[in-house]
């Protein structure tokens, strides 16, 4: 057999936001940190969540075990999360580490803004995927989820009200056209 050549693309690996909030977790082990949490798994790769855990990182899953907490930091996965997650946070004076992806966060201030100005939010994407859940709570109504050409099909305007249109971060770019 001839000579095997194994060669990496220029773009394998984590996107910016996912290596940033990765590296946000190592830098608390770093620091030597006790009762650090992340919401949800910080990734995508059972092989980075398991070498966290080994070295202490605890996932937290849900409301209810964030409201368990009585000290520790927190850091918020590249996802994002909604508002009420982040006043949770706050209210129980947990340290917050913000890992939320730069795209993500200005997505939430355009639902949020564009929503105070009366505009009907609608997500394009997949309801149940983390960053959409945290995109909704960031509307101050409530947004439509369409993430097929039927719901696009069967969406109608809520009162004439003018739209704003985002899109999760990760939708396939050609769909999102589609749609």
């Amino acid at each position: 057999m001839g000579e095997r050549i194994i060669k990496t693309a220029k773009t394998a690996g984590f996107c910016f936001g996912v290596k940033r909030a990765v590296e946000k977790v190592y830098d608390q082990v770093k620091m030597g940190k006790k009762n650090v949490y992340t919401y949800g798994p910080i990734i995508h790769n059972e092989e980075v969540v398991s070498d966290l855990e080994s070295k202490g990182i605890q996932v937290i899953s849900n409301r209810e075990e964030l409201e368990q907490l009585s000290e520790g930091t927190v850091v918020i996965r590249s996802h994002g999360v909604s508002r009420e997650i982040c006043e949770v946070i706050e209210k129980k004076h947990l340290e917050c580490v913000d890992a939320t992806c730069p795209f993500v966060k200005k997505i939430h201030r355009i639902v949020e803004r564009e929503g105070k100005n009366g505009r009907h939010i609608i997500i394009i994407g997949n309801p149940d995927h983390p960053e959409v859940e945290g995109i909704c709570g960031w509307s101050v109504s409530k947004p439509v989820v369409i993430e097929t050409v039927e719901e696009a099909e069967e969406y109608q305007a809520m009162n004439g009200n003018p739209v704003c249109i985002v899109s999760q971060t990760t939708f396939n770019y050609n769909k999102f056209k589609e749609l």
